[in-house]
C-alpha cells in the first residue's frame, strides 16, 4: 500500500532533522492521508479513495468529485481514477440523451 493520494498524487517527502548542534538526519514527511468516501452525483454511488487532506480539500473547492474529476487531466491522474473519470463522463451522457 503506497503512502500516496489517489487523485493529487502528493506522497512521501524527505529531508533533515536539524539539531541544536546542526547535526542532520534523513527523515520522511508523511503526507496526510485518509480513507474517504466521496459521493458521485453522476453514478448515484459514493467512491471510497485514500486521499490526502489537500486533496479533500482541493475536490471540495472545485465543487465535488465529479467537477473535479471532469477538470483534471487524464495525465494526472491514476488508472484506477480513470476509469472512475470515464464512468462519470458516460453516465452524464446517458443523462443528457
Amino acid at each position: 500500500m503506497s503512502r500516496r493520494c489517489t487523485l493529487t498524487g502528493k506522497g512521501v517527502q524527505t529531508g533533515n532533522n536539524v539539531s541544536h548542534a546542526h547535526n542532520k538526519t534523513r527523515r520522511r514527511f508523511l503526507p496526510n492521508l485518509q480513507q474517504t468516501s466521496l459521493m458521485s452525483e453522476a453514478l448515484g454511488m459514493s467512491v471510497r479513495l485514500k486521499l490526502s487532506a489537500y486533496g479533500i480539500r482541493t475536490v471540495e473547492h472545485k465543487g465535488g468529485l465529479d467537477a473535479f474529476l471532469l477538470d483534471a487531466r487524464d495525465t494526472e491522474l491514476t488508472p484506477e481514477v480513470l476509469r472512475l473519470k470515464k464512468r462519470v463522463k458516460k453516465a452524464l451522457a446517458e443523462a443528457t440523451v
